[in-house]
């Protein structure tokens, strides 16, 4: 094919894509980096200050304080899902994937229902259900005999940001579910008959075949989780407000960067600081992005070859 229909065929199919991922995501990022080196005046005057903004963030005691609160936060938020969210939908998966289970179908539909529903409703009805004063969850406590476990969890600083957490856990573990079930069909059942020949149980199938096999797609969604929690706001927002409390504990970077850019009762907002503190999220996930391209998926495909 000569070079310049093959450029023109290029030109007609990628372009008007390159051109939208430019408009709507190259340039914002690009922006956002280039206001962070910047500072503004009372006038709203604008004048350049290359890293100042990132010394504050990180230096200063006003800044830094809320930051490395926000930044622990979202590392909890993030351990939580992926010590409770992906093993839980590895385990719904392989039961899902058993012969013989009926209704499959229907089991699939209902564990997936949550994550099509909006986040504002969800973080509002679990805050009707956990409710000290109206919510259900103290009298369904009381009646399996367990009424003494029950507090304010999300009222309290101790335990308001594993109840959130634990929420978008009941709302997304669907999506590990349905990914690493996807992987399992297409585990060839010749493999699995092998097995059954040499003796195996559905157990040991499932952690000497199966799981091997799947593990890039496990992988693969450790980092849409990853990605998925440093990005967080709307659950957190929706339940605690901009301030996330109690006193803070349940702020991490999505809310900080919400107060930060638009303000709030508390501060002024500030778009030069917003930026900086958008642009250290954005490294913050490329970092951990990187981290899993050379340490992990290097050796999947080690594994695999």
């Amino acid at each position: 094919m000569p070079r310049a229909k093959l450029a023109g065929l290029l030109l007609f199919f990628l372009g008007p894509a390159v051109v939208i991922y430019t408009l709507f995501s190259i340039y914002p990022l690009v922006a956002t980096m280039a206001l962070s080196t910047y500072t503004s005046d009372t006038s709203g005057a604008r004048s350049f200050v290359g890293l100042a903004n990132f010394q504050t963030l990180l230096g200063d005691a006003l800044w830094s304080k809320p930051f490395w609160n926000a930044l622990g936060n979202n590392l909890i938020f993030f351990v939580v899902h992926m010590c409770v969210q992906n093993p839980v939908g590895i385990a719904l998966a392989g039961l899902l994937s058993l012969p013989g289970v009926r209704l499959k179908g229907f089991y699939r539909t209902v564990m997936f229902l949550p994550t099509m529903l909006s986040v504002v409703i969800v973080g509002f009805s679990w805050n009707l259900i956990l409710s000290p004063l109206w919510g259900v969850a103290s009298g369904a406590l009381k009646a399996v005999g367990l009424g003494s476990l029950f507090a304010p969890w999300l009222g309290l600083e101790s335990s308001a940001l594993v109840t959130l957490s634990l929420i978008s856990v009941w709302q997304f573990v669907g999506i590990p579910m349905m990914l690493i079930y996807a992987a399992l069909l297409n585990i060839p059942e010749e493999l699995i008959d092998a097995a059954r020949v040499d003796g195996l149980g559905q157990f040991r199938i499932f952690f000497h075949i199966k799981l091997p096999l799947v593990l890039p797609t496990i992988s693969l969604v450790s980092v849409l989780t990853f990605v998925a929690n440093f990005n967080a706001f709307d659950l957190i927002y929706s339940v605690k407000g901009a301030l996330a409390g109690p006193n803070f504990a349940t702020d991490i970077l999505g809310t900080f960067f919400y107060r930060t850019f638009f303000g709030n009762q508390l501060q002024l907002g500030n778009p030069t600081m917003g930026a900086a503190v958008a642009t250290v999220m954005f490294f913050i996930i490329l970092l951990g992005l990187c981290l899993y391209l050379f340490l992990v998926q290097r050796r999947i495909r080690r594994y695999a070859f």
